[in-house]
């Protein structure tokens, strides 16, 4: 009798130099997400290493989330974009990454979080929309980056998404700071 494998569960973790070719493989195959130069992503997996996740399955990226600490503002984490892979999708995965990465002792101070996302975007808006109510904070939105102004009309207005104040959330998701966190992959 033939048994069917599970597939691999998805491993949280920071990422390393090692995995920025990977990742812009990554975002490449999740439109609409901008894609970068690999040496951003290198950049991305090495320099801000600290404040981005990856995730891995059956060795390969499934899942990331990169971002930075606001250098103005340090109590406040910039979520600069988030991949998901499609068989990854659905199973609360990127909710997982932002509650790993804040989880980590880097973000300890961190009481905001903000992104930018465009109003076409449904699934990031749920995605943040869902993190706000999970940590009963405030979302407000404003305007950051404006289509024709900034964009000379080529790209969608970027608007701001403040989460906050949050909680002290180190406390609460003390089941995310192993780097091996293991995400089961069925819902």
């Amino acid at each position: 009798m033939n048994t069917v494998q599970p597939p691999e569960p998805i491993r949280l973790r920071q990422p390393n130099a090692f995995d920025g070719h990977q990742l812009h493989q990554l975002v490449q195959s999740c439109p609409p997400l901008d894609v970068n130069s690999v040496y951003c992503n290198l950049l991305q997996c090495s320099h801000f290493a600290e404040t981005s996740v990856v995730g891995e399955a059956e060795g390969q990226l499934a899942c990331a989330i990169s971002g930075y600490l606001v250098p103005a503002r340090p109590d406040t984490l910039f979520i600069w974009q988030v991949a998901v892979a499609e068989g990854a999708r659905g199973q609360g995965v990127a909710g997982k990454m932002l509650a790993h990465i804040l989880a980590r002792p880097a973000c300890s101070g961190v009481r905001y979080l903000e992104t930018t996302v465009t109003n076409s975007n449904r699934a990031s808006w749920a995605l943040f929309e869902g993190f706000a109510r999970r940590f009963d904070a405030e979302l407000s939105r404003s305007e950051m980056f404006e289509s024709q102004l900034h964009f000379a009309g080529a790209h969608e207005t970027e608007v701001l998404a403040r989460i906050g104040p949050l909680p002290d959330v180190t406390a609460e998701q003390t089941n995310t700071t192993d780097t091996n966190t293991a995400l089961e992959k069925s819902a």
